[in-house]
């Protein structure tokens, strides 16, 4: 199998654990909707949609909301979650390199922590632009480098093995200067703005476990070191000394960094 699809293969099982994560991405995925400016009768895809909070959020307001994922499990929740709340959403599953919608069918593309696990930036740029109308928008949350689930990725990179040639780190997602070069040519108007997810949590050693349990990379990687003890005991010794630079009052402080522009309309 090339490399990069078995990378997407273990990708799809491994975010299958991530259900979860939802009642804190949820808390937040107001501030992107807002941050957004989508309302009533908008056309909106979220890409790397997750358990649908995003998407089911901007229906809550009205949109015409359609969700892709890569991972099945996920999908299944997300369809689950929108019958809980009485909201209509289309879901598919869906690979951000390559979705299955056509061009310039939505007023706006979102994603919440989602696009950045494309391997290639430059596919997921042009994919997630191609389906957005001329003067439609773009916008998203992504994890800045030199904060908390930033500093996870590079300390996760330390461990594990390099990832096949031209795959990109999702922490660069959060740099401004590589995201204006990504879109540029592409989108317009970039504005940026940033929040935090609040992550309850009674020790740095309580938010490592939740991680480990839920988060895909992390879990991956765990389960990678299961023989090698003493490395494996050195990880999530240096995750709960990350986890405690952000921990107070029973709460790790997870910032991040949205993203919002409009895509370039024709000359």
């Amino acid at each position: 199998m090339d490399p990069i699809e078995k990378m997407k293969a273990a990708a799809r099982e491994g975010w299958s654990t991530f259900t979860p994560f939802e009642i804190f991405t949820a808390t937040v995925a107001p501030e992107l909707v807002r941050f957004a400016g989508i309302g009533k009768g908008d056309r909106v895809l979220d890409v790397g949609c997750g358990t649908g909070v995003v998407a089911l959020t901007a229906a809550r307001v009205g949109a015409a909301v359609t969700g892709a994922d890569l991972t099945p499990q996920l999908l299944e929740r997300a369809r689950e979650n929108a019958q809980v709340a009485g909201l209509e959403a289309d879901f598919h599953e869906a690979d951000v390199e390559a979705l299955p919608f056509a061009d310039a069918e939505f007023d706006y593309v979102l994603s919440q922590f989602g696009h950045i696990f494309g391997p290639q930036p430059d596919l997921t740029v042009q994919e997630m632009v191609r389906v957005l109308k001329p003067g439609g928008t773009i916008a998203f949350s992504t994890w800045p480098p030199e904060l908390m689930v930033g500093r996870i990725f590079k300390l996760l990179g330390a461990y594990g093995p390099p990832p096949p040639p031209g795959v990109s780190p999702p922490w660069e997602w959060g740099d401004v200067s590589i995201v204006r070069e990504r879109l540029a040519s592409l989108v317009e108007n970039l504005t940026f703005d940033r929040a935090c997810m609040r992550f309850p949590a009674l020790s740095p050693a309580h938010a490592r476990i939740f991680y480990e349990q839920t988060s895909g990379p992390l879990t991956k990687l765990v389960k990678a070191l299961s023989d090698d003890a003493a490395k494996l005991a050195l990880l999530r010794l240096d995750m709960e000394a990350l986890a405690a630079d952000y921990f107070v009052d029973n709460v790790v402080h997870q910032d991040f960094l949205m993203t919002r522009g409009t895509r370039i309309q024709p000359a």
